[in-house]
């Protein structure tokens, strides 16, 4: 069996993606089918767990799947697809809020570490500078 290519930014994006729409039972080995269907690619269920992005959202889906199992038994038909799609929507809305959470957490480390090296926000607030795009010859 050959190497599968690396997961790309895009890729774990999409694979969080298939974690927030899912439904009924999970598991990595069907992750890893539903990603092989949708990417074409086949990655092991360690590829998969050592990606913390995919890593959360599989424990979150896993656990907003435990709850919702128990109150899907008192749901009329019509509803469902409604309640399917605001299920989708509440999990995609968690993952995104811890993944701020995260990023506010780092952006604090980051901001510590650069007054502790003497850095002022006027220094870290400058702007990039411009790329020269002449042509070459």
């Amino acid at each position: 069996m050959s190497r599968s290519r690396n997961l790309t930014p895009s890729a774990i994006e999409q694979i969080v993606s298939i974690l927030d729409g899912w439904s009924g039972k999970l598991t990595w080995e069907l992750l890893i089918q539903s990603v092989a269907r949708r990417l074409r690619v086949t990655y092991t269920r360690q590829a998969l767990h050592k990606h913390e992005r995919i890593r959360r959202a599989f424990s979150l889906r896993k656990k907003t799947l435990l709850v919702s199992a128990e109150q899907k038994k008192a749901i009329n038909p019509e509803s469902q697809a409604t309640n399917e799609r605001i299920a989708r929507l509440e999990g995609e809305n968690q993952r995104l809020q811890m993944e701020n959470d995260r990023l506010l957490e780092q952006f604090v480390r980051w901001a510590y570490n650069a007054y502790s090296r003497g850095l002022d926000e006027q220094f870290l607030s400058r702007p990039l500078p411009t790329i020269n795009r002449q042509q070459t010859r």
